[in-house]
């Protein structure tokens, strides 16, 4: 493999920059027609890569790539999982770079989607096309890549059920996860579910200035901030009425399996530059990461947010909110116990 590496090393990278350069960001529908250009790509790159065959499929929302390889006296057929499409890439101003011109430093290629989640989708398709151009290849392959991961899949299921027959095998082969840190090669077991939704908060029927109605009328921003701020306890659990009618609680002898995985904090810390841990009184960080739901603020907004003052109060405020959930949890019983 490593010779392969070495000599193919610069048609790997211009291949994979091809797909990286892309904008296909699922949630902006000014992005539509680079979410086609990008299935178009890895539809190419499957083909190239010695598929026998691959097509671009339309869904109820964005397209569908699919492809396979069937090799005689195969010991089975591994399904390959992935998604070409990417996350919105504001604050630009966080960014020290083009967000979609990769780069090259630290031993990294820096660039949206490098890692989550087309380096992981390209990475399957080298391996593919390794294994069979030197005839290790010992099971069917077929890959589907699908580009509404990033806004919750939501034409996944439809598409997967009118081609469930085409998409049949053994074993999925999954790499769009984590790893407990770069030094332990980590397979995982499964991964929380999600609830998301926007929550807005209406208040007067105008702005206004705060001279005048500061004092004398709720603020929604203030609002906002407060119902967040009361759904947790002080003991990290969240309040939300029914939220845990339906976790599944681990047994002792499952949360000592689960502890038996290597975790150094002080790495973990060092790694994310903070100085504390917080969350669920009871639990430690990789089951709170695991095995518990959690209540997260992805993003908050409303008024005035550019440079300087403006003494005015705004009628409207916005907050994105993530729930990770654990299994027998389902997102639209939690979204309704939420806005109940």
């Amino acid at each position: 493999m490593k010779e392969f590496i070495a000599n193919n090393r610069e048609r790997i990278f211009d291949e994979l920059f091809s797909i990286l350069r892309i904008p296909s960001i699922s949630a902006k529908p000014e992005h539509k027609s680079d979410m086609k250009r990008c299935a178009d790509r890895i539809k190419e790159l499957l083909l190239e890569a010695g598929a026998d065959e691959a097509g671009v499929y339309p869904s109820d929302g964005h397209p569908v790539v699919f492809g396979q390889k069937s090799i005689p006296n195969a010991e089975g057929t591994v399904l390959v999982y992935g998604h070409y499409d990417v996350q919105p890439v504001e604050p630009l101003e966080k960014w020290n770079s083009d967000p979609f011109e990769p780069e090259i430093h630290d031993d990294a290629i820096w660039c949206r989607g490098a890692n989550d989640d087309k380096g992981q989708l390209f990475m399957h398709i080298k391996a593919f096309e390794f294994m069979l151009k030197t005839r290790q290849l010992r099971h069917n392959v077929k890959f589907i890549f699908e580009g509404e991961e990033e806004i919750g899949s939501p034409s996944l299921p439809k598409w997967v059920e009118k081609h469930k027959e085409e998409l049949a095998a053994d074993v999925v082969l999954v790499s769009d996860t984590t790893m407990i840190s770069e030094k332990v090669p980590s397979i995982n077991c499964g991964m929380r579910g999600l609830a998301y939704l926007q929550v807005t908060v209406t208040g007067p029927n105008k702005d206004l200035h705060s001279g005048h109605y500061g004092g004398a009328v709720a603020t929604p921003i203030n609002v906002l901030c407060d119902l967040i701020s009361k759904m947790q306890d002080e003991d990290g659990r969240i309040t939300i009425p029914g939220f845990y009618d339906d976790v599944v609680e681990l047994s002792a002898e499952d949360r000592a399996q689960l502890a038996r995985a290597p975790y150094d904090e002080k790495e973990y810390k060092e790694f994310l530059d903070v100085k504390a841990l917080k969350g669920e009184k009871g639990y430690t960080t990789l089951e709170r990461t695991g095995i518990r739901p959690s209540f997260d603020v992805c993003g908050i907004w409303g008024g005035y947010t550019g440079v300087g003052a403006k003494t005015v109060l705004p009628s409207v405020a916005y907050a994105k909110v993530s729930m990770r959930l654990v299994p027998n949890q389902e997102s639209k019983k939690i979204t309704q116990h939420l806005i109940m």
